[in-house]
């Protein structure tokens, strides 16, 4: 996957994730921490994807 696809990938993860976390289920909770902090790191991945210049 490139930079770009990366970050968006991300986004969406940490977009869905904090819509997760305003559940009134503890659980359903949890699981938008868990996937925002997917989305992320995602995000760093495409960052340094970036920085590199996809050579990764």
């Amino acid at each position: 996957m490139g930079e770009l696809s990366d970050k968006a990938k991300g986004a969406g993860n940490e977009i869905a994730g904090k819509v997760k976390q305003q559940s009134s289920d503890p659980e359903t909770q949890a699981e938008g921490h868990a996937q925002e902090r997917k989305g992320e790191a995602q995000n760093l991945k495409g960052e340094v994807k970036g920085a590199l210049g996809d050579k990764i």
